[in-house]
């Protein structure tokens, strides 16, 4: 992955909208799976196309719709995400300006029967919380990539480890900690962090604390 480890970073802050345009950025395309970030400038689109896989957006930053055929859209607000459909024209366009994650996927990978193709969610809603307990979910399955949400109450901690590929944190809902290679690195909802294979990293909840895992293996 492009983006720097250990440091707290900000993907939609690094990658403002341009007035008038889109920009994307492929951020890793390890094991045949493209991880894009896209910039959408306000009043801007890109034109429906058809794809024999399916796309998990991730909105970062602002809104957006999801351009379907015969003129349907749907509206993905801030945090939201959507599927796209395989063998549909599918677009997207913006009024106000957007940022968001591509997580392009195989015909064959293992994607969780929650997610539904077309229809939008709420990523930190698809886990609870559980008091004394950390929540796992797995999204995505592949032997090339797993996409995981999880749900920590106030004191949970995953002891530390190592990750067997490059990993990007994506903090969802309230704070936490991350250590990593000896150093400690507070992240709140928003922020992003990223931990290089083999990376010794460990995380605890300062409360209560949601965060997705987009971990590439290769």
């Amino acid at each position: 992955m492009k983006e720097e480890s250990g440091r707290v970073s900000d993907l939609a802050e690094e990658n403002k909208e341009i007035p008038g345009c889109t920009v994307s950025e492929l951020l890793s395309d390890a094991g045949g799976f493209y991880i894009s970030v896209f910039s959408l400038g306000a009043g801007t689109d890109i034109s429906p196309e058809i794809y024999g896989y399916h796309k998990i957006w991730y909105l970062l930053k602002g809104d957006m719709k999801a351009i379907l055929p015969d003129k349907n859209s749907m509206e993905i607000t801030e945090g939201s995400g959507f599927v796209t459909p395989v063998g549909t024209p599918i677009g997207s366009s913006t009024d106000n300006g957007t940022v968001y994650l591509e997580i392009s996927l195989k015909e064959d990978t293992d994607m969780n029967s929650i997610l539904k193709s077309s229809e939008v969610f709420s990523l930190k809603d698809l886990v609870p919380y559980q008091e004394g307990k950390i929540v796992n979910m797995d999204l995505v399955n592949d032997q090339g990539l797993k996409f995981v949400v999880m749900s920590f109450t106030k004191g949970c901690a995953l002891p530390e480890h190592a990750a067997p590929g490059e990993a990007l944190i994506f903090a969802l809902d309230g704070e936490g900690t991350i250590g990593y290679e000896g150093k400690e690195y507070q992240i709140k909802a928003g922020q992003n962090f990223k931990f290089d294979k083999g990376g010794a990293h460990y995380v605890k909840a300062d409360g209560n604390f949601k965060m997705a895992l987009l971990l590439t293996l290769s």
